[in-house]
């Protein structure tokens, strides 16, 4: 499903990250970890966001070798997503949903589950981060990508949209095969997701902490 023979990152002189094969098949996974210690680093590398050495592949598609169809399967919704101040959440939607095939009965039914329906015509510039928030996550589940990335993201939405939203991981999971990666720095426990598996990022690799 997700390997990585190899991903090294780093800023300068200072070595932010340093895995040597991470493997994960199909499933829902958490990586949790303090601020800081590069979980969100590593989602934009293997989203093809920022720059690495060393490659991912999905479905033995590889980020290095062929990387549009390598996007083409991840997705990645960000702890605290920025859009254009001038488009409406209506606009950016059908953007992506164009890009990613996505149809309107998709965009409309992750709309209504996230409560976003009634601000869709305002300009995102005047959204709160809740608004924001509830707009990345939905950009991230259009399509029919292999991999969601979800980059803290319980946070900043109400408590009836967190409900909604594990609902909708247990069925894109279940139904449609997605795996999951969601980071945090709280423990797994807090929220009722059947992970697979829970890892977490210390010494700049990813460790597993489950049996």
């Amino acid at each position: 499903m997700l390997h990585i023979p190899q991903l090294l990152k780093s800023y300068g002189e200072l070595d932010v990250l340093n895995i040597n094969n991470f493997r994960i098949d199909q499933g829902l996974y958490w990586i949790q970890g303090a601020n800081g210690t590069g979980k969100s680093t590593f989602f934009k590398a293997i989203s093809g966001i920022i720059s690495f050495k060393g490659d991912s592949i999905i479905d033995n598609v590889s980020l290095t070798q062929s990387p549009v169809e390598y996007r083409k399967k991840i997705t990645y919704c960000e702890a605290e997503p920025e859009f254009p101040s001038f488009l409406t959440q209506k606009d950016l939607l059908q953007f992506v949903a164009n890009a990613r095939g996505a149809t309107q009965e998709q965009i409309e039914k992750l709309q209504e589950a996230l409560g976003t329906k009634l601000y869709e015509n305002q300009p995102i510039g005047t959204n709160s981060s809740g608004m924001l928030k509830k707009t990345g996550l939905i950009l991230a589940f259009l399509g029919q990508p292999s991999i969601i990335l979800l980059d803290e993201p319980f946070t900043a939405i109400d408590h009836q949209s967190v409900d909604n939203l594990i609902e909708l991981i247990i069925e894109y999971q279940s139904t449609y095969k997605v795996t999951f990666l969601v980071t945090s720095h709280i423990d797994s426990e807090h929220y009722h997701l059947p992970f697979n598996s829970v890892y977490k990022i210390e010494d700049k690799n990813i460790v597993k902490i489950d049996e």
